[in-house]
């Protein structure tokens, strides 16, 4: 056997020993989590087949993706315009 062979045998003892421990706690923390997830509202129409069912996704991925290329050209102009101004006023401008 190799170190990761043991270092893994070690991790998956460690791992049983705490879940054998703290089972009540991980158990009831795991039953709050799914109670929690049925409360979400999810991105898609489970009533839908297909790529229907991801109109909701795919608009809302669109959205973002145009909103991070937007803010992505404001802050790059932004800058450029400012380190223009800024070296223009100081007299170290970078074109001459």
């Amino acid at each position: 056997m190799n170190f990761w062979n043991i270092l893994l045998a070690i991790a998956a003892v460690l791992a049983l020993y705490y879940f054998a421990r703290y089972r009540v706690t991980v158990l009831k923390f795991i039953s709050e989590v799914k109670v929690e997830l049925d409360k979400c509202s999810w991105p898609w129409d489970p009533n839908q087949t297909g790529f229907k069912k991801y109109k909701e996704l795919r608009d809302s991925t669109v959205v973002v993706i145009l909103s991070v290329i937007l803010l992505a050209g404001f802050v790059t102009s932004s800058d450029w315009i400012l380190t223009h101004l800024v070296g223009t006023l100081t007299g170290t401008a970078l074109l001459k």
